[in-house]
Parts: structure tokens; sequence; C-alpha cells
């Protein structure tokens, strides 16, 4: 099971610092994203496949973090449909806002929280 963990843990160290850096969440909080983390670029992603794969995988990432951050307050497992609709969905409310955000909100109600992290 460590094995497993720390296999996580090292792929996402990599997805993560392929893509750029941005701040985000609690003050001081690095979030590792992409170049342009704003609803505009999701919905412009949704014609290009391969930036859609990346952005979902990056979500995906993202979540399975929490949950190797956070053992008592698992996010179930996700489907790439689900991801695509709950930022879908965010976006659509926020379409000023950063589609990463959206993942932080799955973040904060799948894994019952429902709250954002704090430092």
């Amino acid at each position: 099971m460590m094995g497993i963990k720390k296999h996580v843990a090292t792929w996402l160290v990599f997805a993560v610092l392929a893509t750029g850096t941005t701040t985000g969440m609690a003050s001081g909080l690095k979030i590792l994203a992409f170049d342009d983390n704003s609803c505009r670029a999701w919905r412009q992603g949704a014609e290009d496949v391969e930036l859609r794969a990346a952005h979902v995988a990056w979500a995906r990432g993202f979540l399975s973090g929490h949950n190797y951050a956070n053992p008592r307050q698992q996010v179930t497992d996700v489907s790439v449909a689900t991801v695509e609709r709950n930022i879908e969905q965010f976006c659509r409310r926020n379409p000023d806002g950063l589609f990463i955000d959206g993942v932080y909100r799955m973040s904060d109600s799948m894994s019952g929280r429902n709250a954002p992290i704090k430092k």
C-alpha cells in the first residue's frame, strides 16, 4: 500500500511541475497548474481534446493529492465525466473565475468537509 502512495505522490509532483505555477486558495499557498487557469481557458479546452484531457487529469491529480494529504476526508473515485460536469457547472456560475477553483470546491464538497481547506 505504501508503494502505491509513493508512486501516486511521485506522479502528482511530476504532473504539476510540467504545467506551471499559480497562486490560489489560502494566502501564500502555491498551486501548480496551467499558464491560464481561467474558466475561459476551460471553455476553449472543449474544442481541444488534448488540452481538455490535461485539465481533467490535473483535476483528478489534485483530488488524489487531497486524498493523500487528508486520509480521513477522502474524495471517492471520481470519473472523468463527473470532473468535467462539475467544472463546467462551476464555470457557468463563475464565467470570470478560475476553473481550478471549481476543482478546489469539488475537493471541499466531495470529501464531506464542505468548507475550504484552512491552514
